[in-house]
């Protein structure tokens, strides 16, 4: 039985880093494995367990420290940072720059990664500019 709660499935295991630190998990694929990131993102689909460890090891988890775009409905894209990740859920805040003083509100959004929140590109706003 899956635990919905967490949102992943029994079947899947967990991969950590020699520190402990979760990297994502390795679930059946057929004969084969699929890994997937904290993010709930494939990285290596139909691989050997060896390969779908490797594969999460090299994407580690530096894009979580990396700034994110949330689309808005409403109003274009904003500039936000990755607060919290957990099978749940995903928390991020708007960008502050690193202003201690600054108030923030966390956004929860579901895991896995929604496609309303993806990686910056060019044109995006930065946050320093009023349009670009």
């Amino acid at each position: 039985m899956a635990d919905r709660q967490r949102g992943v499935p029994d079947d899947w295991t967990p991969h950590h880093r020699d520190d402990g630190e979760r990297l994502g998990w390795i679930r059946p694929d057929g004969d084969a494995w699929t890994a997937i990131d904290v993010l709930g993102r494939e990285v290596a689909a139909s691989v050997e367990w060896l390969d779908a460890e490797e594969a999460l090891e090299q994407r580690g988890l530096a894009f979580l420290a990396e700034p994110w775009m949330l689309e808005r409905d409403d109003r274009g894209p904003v500039r936000v940072r990755l607060v919290e990740v957990t099978p749940a859920r995903i928390v991020v805040k708007v960008d502050d720059y690193g202003d201690m003083s600054r108030p923030h509100e966390g956004i929860v959004l579901p895991w896995p990664l929604p496609a309303q929140l993806r990686p910056p590109r060019e044109g995006d706003p930065d946050g320093y500019t009023l349009t670009r």
